[in-house]
């Protein structure tokens, strides 16, 4: 199927490692000019244009909106990717004020501050598309370790919604796309660490994961090239007609319509 991707301007946010990586591979593959970003570029990186970025900080999404009009002349997709938590386990009372705004500002101010930098040039040119990688955790959460994380992506999903209903009738499509697991890098140290503690293998340790999640029906956690099939298709001219909705790749997570 031709996504119709070629020679689109592309930025994608945390792009060194997992989903972020695999978006960046496929829409290269696909013909597109693609920008990405993170603090720290991997020595093995394809060849994508690449910026070091703190998009935590005001400073950091500044200086990557400059690249995005230095390097590429403007920008046709936008790909909020980066995210994750770093938050301990124990419940809510485990965290403190400064890993409530850690999560905020790695899960939901970035998109916020780079959308509102980026959003002039898009409106100016009558057409665009604001893909927000959300999470089932915002209508999932784990209360063990993860309520900071989905909450604020909980608020990127209602921003995003929000942003659509403002900005579609420019021309301007907003998608969010929530993935459950991911067989991510960090997914699997996950579950390595958790099958040593528990005497099994690695496939025990997925069991693991899947079991705290309330099952995956399908049986096994998303690839990362598969969430990223869904973000470039949703980015394309071919969902011409889709915007203001949220694409759930979660294996059947979700226990609910």
């Amino acid at each position: 199927m031709n996504l119709q991707l070629q020679d689109k301007r592309v930025l994608v946010t945390g792009g060194s490692k997992g989903l972020g990586r695999a978006t960046v591979e496929l829409f290269e593959a696909l013909g597109a000019q693609v920008l990405t970003c993170a603090r720290q570029r991997p020595a093995d990186m394809p060849s994508a244009r690449f910026v070091e970025a703190d998009l935590t900080t005001l400073q950091g999404c500044e200086a990557l909106a400059g690249e995005v009009q230095r390097q590429l002349g403007g920008v046709d997709v936008v790909v909020h990717v980066l995210g994750g938590s770093s938050a301990p386990g124990g419940g809510v009372l485990a965290l403190d004020e400064e890993q409530w705004r850690n999560e905020l500002d790695l899960n939901l101010f970035p998109a916020v501050r780079l959308d509102r930098l980026l959003l002039p040039g898009l409106l100016a040119q009558g057409r665009g598309v604001i893909v927000h990688v959300s999470s089932i955790q915002r209508v999932l959460p784990l209360p063990e370790a993860t309520t900071a994380y989905a909450a604020a992506k909980a608020a990127l999903s209602t921003y995003s919604k929000s942003l659509s209903k403002e900005v579609s009738p420019k021309g301007v499509r907003v998608v969010s796309v929530a993935p459950g697991w991911i067989e991510t890098e960090a997914s699997v140290a996950l579950a390595e660490r958790l099958a040593l503690q528990a005497g099994t293998d690695y496939e025990g340790g997925k069991r693991i994961v899947m079991q705290s999640l309330g099952g995956i029906p399908l049986g096994r956690p998303a690839l990362p090239s598969e969430v990223a099939n869904v973000i470039a298709f949703v980015a394309s001219p071919l969902a011409a007609s889709i915007t203001g909705t949220e694409f759930v790749v979660d294996g059947g997570t979700v226990p609910t319509v």
